[in-house]
Parts: structure tokens; sequence; C-alpha cells
């Protein structure tokens, strides 16, 4: 591991890693603005354009788990750099691009070095800062960029395609990769693996990413195929079918498992998951919902609906350094609570939007507590989700909470979305969309209650804050 890494190693480590969770984190959101553009320029057919989004989701949500593992198995390094590069070479191509085809396969590729490099950059953070104070504010500023890149992937999507052309939406990450790559590369010691516990449970791998991907797939088509259509409930079955295959041979195989089920008898893992994946539904579905809102009935262009998420995305950065300060003070489930109850009443205060609003009376206030709450409850979720994991299964920790933010950010958009959509109705006036955004917020609300009431009955309680941040991984093995 890497707890006598030199001061200067730790931070290039922590700049490598938090530049990668921007970097993944605005991937997710910044060529959104631009897809009008996108399909102008490559002549996109109207149901061709959604892989745009879908390619990159199904194969950074099908692989996580897959990817978790690898950095156990190969180590955080290897698999950090070889996802750089993947990551880097995939949006220069996607940025070149000349046909609707090898866009959609450089987002593909795209989600398949993001599902490397997710996993594999926070079991590194985990490996490099296990216990005190350091921890805490590493994860602060881990929460900082991850939440702004969130926020900020409108902005950057909409002030490039508006003034710098659409591909530049792609080539944006090819700095950023590089960069991250050499800080990795100066900042991470190579070090030496021990054997592999046994051969790789292929069979287990197939199941999970198949039924991830399956799973994923099912979900993000709901805005074509009904939840209650054949098509959707087919496709979701044979999904809970291959992964419900994978548990049980993760349950008997005798080969290296892809996932330990014995790590879900830790409370602070399954808890951190389950809040993990009600608060991504509930982010990326109020995203979604503020910059219709913006630009359908407020009538904002791509740049100005960018800018005008600002205040979101710098109320996270403040959300996570004020979570850094309290973070050796309080125990990370009183700040979950106190974050997702923050949250809950910026979503809610978002529900009183109206077709004649505006930025200032609608979406500034809101923005700022709602983004706070994020930003307090962000760097805790992460950090007790990998809290007493042992040191060759922070990988696969890393990956599970990649994965139930992924879901849930998939789940989540398309089960509100419809909600909203609903409430619209088959004409879409200005007034009949703010009332369908408003509801799809009210409802992201919902979602944070819910994840604070998880923290509350399932997260261990602890007396104070240094049994939090400074419990050992179990185990000892490298990273």
């Amino acid at each position: 591991m890497f707890r006598n890494s030199s001061p200067g190693r730790s931070g290039l480590i922590l700049a490598a890693v938090s530049l990668v969770s921007f970097m993944v984190s605005v991937d997710i959101s910044v060529v959104n603005v631009g897809l009008p553009q996108i399909a102008a320029g490559l002549g996109f057919g109207a149901s061709g354009l959604q892989w745009v989004i879908h390619a990159y989701a199904l194969t950074f949500g099908g692989l996580l788990l897959l990817g978790g593992k690898a950095a156990d198995r190969y180590g955080h390094r290897r698999i950090l750099v070889l996802g750089l590069v993947l990551f880097g070479l995939s949006s220069l191509l996607g940025g070149l691009a000349q046909e609707p085809g090898q866009l959609i396969a450089a987002r593909a590729a795209q989600g398949v070095g993001a599902a490397a490099l997710s996993p594999a950059s926070l079991a590194l953070l985990a490996a490099t800062f296990p216990t005190g104070r350091a921890r805490v504010r590493a994860y602060g500023v881990w929460t900082a960029m991850n939440g702004a890149g969130a926020a900020l992937g409108v902005l950057i999507g909409g002030v490039l395609t508006e003034y710098a052309g659409w591909r530049w939406v792609m080539f944006v990450s090819v700095p950023m990769a590089a960069a991250a790559l050499l800080a990795t590369v100066w900042g991470v010691a190579a070090v030496r693996r021990q054997a592999p516990a046994g051969p790789p449970d292929v069979l287990g791998a197939i199941l999970a990413t198949a039924g991830m991907t399956l799973l994923v797939f099912g979900i993000v088509r709901t805005d074509q195929h009904p939840w209650t259509s054949a098509t959707t409930l087919g496709t979701l079955g044979i999904a809970l079918a291959l992964l419900t295959a994978f548990v049980l041979v993760e349950r008997t195989t005798s080969r290296e498992k892809l996932v330990r089920l014995g790590l879900f008898a830790n409370r602070n893992v399954t808890g951190a998951n389950a809040y993990n994946l009600l608060l991504g539904g509930a982010l990326t579905s109020s995203f979604y919902f503020m910059s219709l809102y913006v630009q359908r009935v407020l009538g904002a262009g791509p740049a100005l609906a960018g800018v005008e998420f600002l205040p979101f995305a710098l109320g996270i950065v403040a959300g996570a350094a004020l979570g850094g300060r309290l973070g050796h003070r309080l125990p990370s489930r009183s700040l979950l609570v106190v974050g997702g109850l923050l949250a809950a009443a910026g979503f809610a205060w978002f529900g009183l939007i109206t077709s004649d609003g505006s930025f200032i009376a609608n979406i500034l206030g809101p923005s700022i507590v709602a983004s706070v709450g994020v930003g307090l409850a962000f760097g805790p979720v992460v950090s007790t989700g990998t809290l007493g994991v042992a040191a060759h299964e922070t990988g696969v920790a890393s990956g599970l909470l990649a994965s139930s933010r992924q879901i849930g950010a998939s789940l989540g958009l398309a089960a509100l979305g419809t909600a909203a959509q609903h409430r619209i109705g088959s004409v879409p006036t200005p007034e009949a969309q703010a009332h369908g955004y408003a509801f799809g917020l009210v409802l992201c609300s919902v979602l944070v209650v819910c994840a604070v009431l998880v923290a509350l009955t399932v997260l261990r309680r602890t007396d104070s804050p240094a049994l939090v941040h400074h419990l050992e991984p179990e185990g000892a093995a490298v990273s």
C-alpha cells in the first residue's frame, strides 16, 4: 500500500485521481447540450442520436465491477494508466469522427476507459490515504472535483458547442487525460503485486458484465419503450436472471471471486451503496430537469444555460470543503444526514419553479442549498463505502460505489423523467413543462430523503469521528 508515500508523491496521486474524477464526471454530461449540433454535423437520425449518450452509459455501467476487480488483481496503477490511454485516444477519435457510427464507437470506448478509471482511481485514493485527517481532506478534494465535473459538464459543453464547435466536447478530454497520465506515471510508484490467489472467475465476470449491461440498457431505453412494454420487461427480466446466476456462481465457485458476497455483510458498504444509488438518481435527474427548464421554459441558450449551472458547481465545491473541515470532528453518518437533508430541501425548493420565473427567483437559491448539501454528502458516502474493506478488495468496493451511482443515475432519470413527462402531457406548453419539471424535482427531494433514512438505519453508529476515520482496512495486501 501507499501509507508511507511522501507528501509530494501523495499530492501527485491526489491530483491524478481528482483529475480523473473530474474528467469522467464531465463526460457524462458534456455532450448533452451539443446533441443538436452533433446531429446536424454527422447526419444522425432521430433514433440514432440517443446512442451518443447510451453508448457511454452502457459500457461504463456494465464494466465497472470488472474494472474494479482488474484493479485489485493487476494493480491500481497499471489499470489507471491503461484506462487513461484508452480514454484519451477514444476522445481524440470521437472528435475526429466523420460519421455517426464512428462517434458512437468512440463514446463506447470512452465508457470502457471510464469503467477502468473510476474504481482504480478511487481504490488508489483509499490506499494512499487509509486513515486520519489526511483521508478526510483527500476525499473532500476528490468530492469537489467529482461534483464540480458533473455540474460544469453542462457549462463546458454549452460554451464549447456555441463558440468552438461540437467536436471540442470530445477533444476537451484529451489534455485532461494526458495531464492525469503524467501525474500517475510520476506520482504512483510501480508496486510489485502479490500473485493472484487463484484463476479468475471468468464465468462470474461474464454473467455480471452481461447482467449489468442489460440492466442499464433496459433502463436507458425506457424513453422509447415504456416500463410496462414487453421489450423493457423482457430486457430487465433477462438482466435479473443473469445477475441471479452471477450470485449463485459467486457462492459456489472455487476460483477467485469477482465480488466476495461477504463484503455486503459490512453495513457501511451496503448502506453507502444504497445511499449513493439514491443520491446519484436525484442529482442526475435534477441536472436534466434544470437544464430543460432553463432552456425550454426560460429560453436560455446553451452557453447561458451552462453559466447558470455555475452556482451549483461552486456550491458542491464549498460543501466538500466544509465537509473536509467537519469530517475529523463529526462522524460520516452525521454528515450524510445533514448533507442529505440540505440537498432534499434544495430540491424541494426547486419544486416551486413557474413558467414566468427567472434565474434569480427560481434557480439561484435552491441551487446553493442543494449543492452544498450534495457536497457535504459526497465525500463521506465514498469514504464510508471503502471503510474497513480489505486492501485487496478496495478496487471491487470502489467499483460497487461507481456502479451504484451509475445505475442510480440511469434508473432515477428514466423513472423520474417518465413521471415528469406524464405530468407535462401531450401539449408541452411552457406552463405544462414547468409543472412537469417541478414535479420531477420534488421527486428528487423524495429520493434524497430516502437516502437519509438509509444513513440513519443501515450505517453503523459511531461515537466519535476518530472511530470512523481511523478504522484500518482488513489485511495488508499491496496495492
